[in-house]
């Protein structure tokens, strides 16, 4: 994939993160979707997981700051974003997985209705896609090649891996 195919896609990852659409990502996005999935799952702020899940978030922001928030203003513009990830996470994307590891464990433990450790279902994958902004058409594709042993278990290691190849796709809207 060429450099410019590359933007091209990282641009569009922006606008899932930007939630409230004012053109830069900033902390309040992160908690902003916090709050999303807290009520999606019906999981009060106070609760452990509820604290887990903004405190993931907040990791979550702050790697995305220190990897993108060139003039240190406390929010991601859009070039900014391109150009953080472009340099910095084209040739190690895990390293992108790493950051939000905290925010995606919390979101498994709170997407695992049953509890029972083994993962999130399908439908508790689609759930978090459509809360997250993923287009409503798309969260049951996504989900459906996220359980790719077809046991309807997502495991938080497998979501990793997916949220770091999602960076690296040379489609702009794969999963």
């Amino acid at each position: 994939m060429d450099s410019a195919e590359y933007e091209r896609k990282i641009a569009h990852r922006f606008a899932e993160f930007d939630q409230d659409g004012n053109g830069y990502i900033d902390r309040a996005d992160f908690s902003k979707a916090a709050a999303a999935l807290l009520a999606e799952f019906g999981t009060t702020a106070r609760s452990d997981k509820g604290q887990a899940l903004y405190s993931g978030a907040e990791a979550f922001w702050q790697g995305m700051a220190g990897i993108a928030d060139v003039d240190g203003d406390q929010r991601v513009s859009r070039q900014e974003f391109v150009t953080g990830a472009v340099k910095r996470l084209r040739d190690n994307p895990r390293r992108f997985a790493e950051i939000a590891r905290p925010f995606l464990h919390a979101v498994v433990a709170i997407a695992d209705e049953d509890g029972t450790g083994a993962g999130v279902t399908r439908a508790g994958a689609e759930r978090v896609l459509r809360v997250l902004g993923v287009e409503p058409d798309r969260c049951t594709a996504v989900a459906a090649a996220l359980d790719s042993d077809g046991d309807d278990r997502i495991g938080e290691d497998r979501i990793l891996e997916a949220f770091a190849a999602y960076y690296v796709t040379s489609e702009p809207d794969g999963p």
